[in-house]
Formats: structure tokens, sequence, C-alpha cells
């Protein structure tokens, strides 16, 4: 299995490498990242055959998507793909605008240490998903966005003022922004982009989706979505594109963090992590490549994306992406009961 290998998508007609960079790292995730650094891993995932990239306007308040914007726009614009979020506008105060309060961070939400300097301000309305399309084409400066995800819909994330966000983009119009974007032909598809998988079976009853990401809710320390959303998934065709499959960092063992869910991981799944490395370790397979490889296991996954934010770290991923594990490790962690068997 080459990163650079591609897979068609049934809804959306367009071909994704089945690795794909993740940008949100671009934006200081964890720690601020030079320039230089966000250039190099753009290159290098460029060089290892790449070409589906996902960014969002959240990500650094809207630097992610200008730095994978100033990349992309000197390749040739039919040789890549990218997709980016809606539901959030990068705004800021001035006389005649008045923000609404800032919301509570959710736990999903660990901030960022070189973003611009924006606030977030959620709408999921029929306008603000057609604002945050053009917003975002104007950042990237791209003449083509080939999937929106709809970003962060969901009860963990928004808590009481779900309801309110959910209407929005059920009654208000949000939905049908995305459907018309996609009947006009200026993006392939749409979904979106959750770390509940809860809020996207909800959507399937609402809206034509073509494909979702799913992040951190698929991985070998989470497989809450298998036994029910993932079958929904591959009933309704609904191409899933798993991110987060390294839970935050405590997965790619290799980087000393241990972080899970953008928090400090309890002593509960670092115990989990001691029992995975020990059965990888019998197979000398590293822990990192079978995090990365264990969803595209399963026929509801379509691609995987991964964040990076250097060179190296892009370099690596694709090592671990590539490298050879033989079936005797899957079958090793079912025996044990540290991952579920395929249907």
């Amino acid at each position: 299995m080459k990163a650079s290998d591609k897979k068609h998508l049934k809804r959306s007609n367009i071909d994704l490498t089945l690795l794909g960079l993740g940008t949100a790292p671009f934006g200081g995730l964890y720690a601020a990242v030079p320039l230089a650094d966000a250039e190099g891993a753009m290159q290098a995932a460029w060089d290892a055959g790449l070409r589906y990239f996902d960014t969002a306007p959240m990500y650094g308040l809207g630097r992610a998507e200008h730095l994978a914007g100033h990349f992309l726009r000197e390749q040739d614009p039919e040789s890549f793909r990218v997709s980016t979020k809606v539901g959030r506008l990068m705004s800021f105060d001035r006389p005649g605008r008045v923000l609404p309060p800032e919301p509570p961070k959710n736990e999903f939400d660990s901030g960022w240490n070189n973003g611009l300097p924006f606030r977030e301000v959620f709408d999921y309305s029929y306008d603000a998903i057609l604002r945050s399309y053009d917003d975002s084409r104007q950042r990237t400066g791209l003449g083509r966005l080939d999937i929106l995800f709809v970003h962060d819909i969901g009860r963990v994330t928004h808590g009481e003022l779900h309801d309110h966000h959910w209407g929005a983009l059920t009654k208000g119009g949000g939905f049908k922004a995305l459907a018309e974007l996609k009947a006009a032909g200026l993006i392939a598809g749409f979904g979106l982009g959750v770390n509940e998988w809860q809020v996207i079976r909800d959507a399937m009853q609402e809206a034509d989706l073509d494909v979702c990401l799913l992040a951190g809710r698929y991985t070998l320390l989470d497989d809450d979505a298998a036994e029910t959303f993932l079958p929904l998934a591959l009933k309704h065709e609904v191409d899933l594109v798993i991110g987060g499959v390294f839970n935050s960092g405590i997965l790619a063992s290799t980087s000393g963090r241990k972080k899970f869910n953008y928090v400090d991981a309890p002593a509960e799944v670092l115990a989990r992590v001691e029992k995975l490395e020990a059965v990888c370790s019998r197979f000398d397979v590293p822990l990192p490549a079978a995090a990365i490889q264990y969803p595209l296991r399963h026929p509801a996954a379509t691609v995987v994306a991964i964040g990076a934010k250097t060179a190296a770290q892009v370099k690596g991923n694709v090592e671990w992406f590539e490298r050879d594990i033989p079936a005797e490790l899957w079958t090793t962690l079912e025996s044990e009961g540290l991952i579920p068997a395929l249907p």
C-alpha cells in the first residue's frame, strides 16, 4: 500500500490519495510552527506523492488556509484535491459590528499558539456557509475547493447551543447552501468534519451527504464508531476520511507527546497504549505504523488524513503508512481484545 495510491469517492466522483496531509498543526496546535517548517511539510508531502490536503478556517484562525494555499497555488491546479470547512467565520471587532460573546472552550479545542488575530464566530446558516466558502477561496487563493466539511457541529462541541446551531444548518439553510454549491459545480461534495460520529448519523437524515471526515473515533484507542456507525456509512455510500488516528499524539509514541483527545492522557489510556506497544513489538512493528494503517482495514474507511508540522514528520508518517504489517498482528490484537474483529 502506497501513500500516493488513490481511492475514488463514490458520490463526489474525484480521487484522493490514500494518505492526505492535514494542516491543523500549521495553525500552532500545541506549539508555534515557523513558516519554514510549514512550507517544508507541504513540500515533503508533495514529494512523497500526496495530493490530498485538508485544511480549515479554524486552524490558526485562518493561518493554515493561507499557508496551504501559498504552496498549492504554485502547482498544477488539476493535480491535487483540497478539503476545507464551514461553520466558523473569522471576524474582528469594528464600529457597527458587535460580536457575540465567546462560548466556553470545548474539550476538542486546544487553542492556537501562532494563530492570526481574528475571532471565530460559529454560524451554520445559509448566508454564513456561502460567506465561509468565499472567505476560504480568498484565503487560499485557489480557483477550486473540492470538498466542504461542516466543522464541529455536535453536542460535545456546542453543549446547550447545539440545538441552535443544528437548526441553522438544517432549517436555516446551511445544508441548502452546500447543495447549491455542489449543483453549481463549485465543489465536488460535502459532508461533516467532526469528532462525533453520532451527529453524522443524524445529518444523514437531513441531507444527501457525500463524504465526511471523522476524527479520533476509529482508532486503536477508540473504536466507538465501529459497531453501528461504520456499517451505516457503508449502507449510505458515504465516503469517510479518517483523521486523528494518533488520538492527538499518544499513538505516535516517538513524538513523546502524551495527549489523548487534545488533553493529557489519563492512566487507563496510558495502560492501553502499553498493551498495544507490547503486541506491536512482538512483530517488530512501530505502534504509529499500526495506528496509521488500522482504519483502512475497514471497508467503510476511504482514506486517512494525518497532520504534520515538519518535513521530518511527513516523511515519518509516509514510512509508517507504507510499512509492511503482518496479518498476524491484527489477529493477535483481536484475540487479546485490543481491537474489534472486522465484519
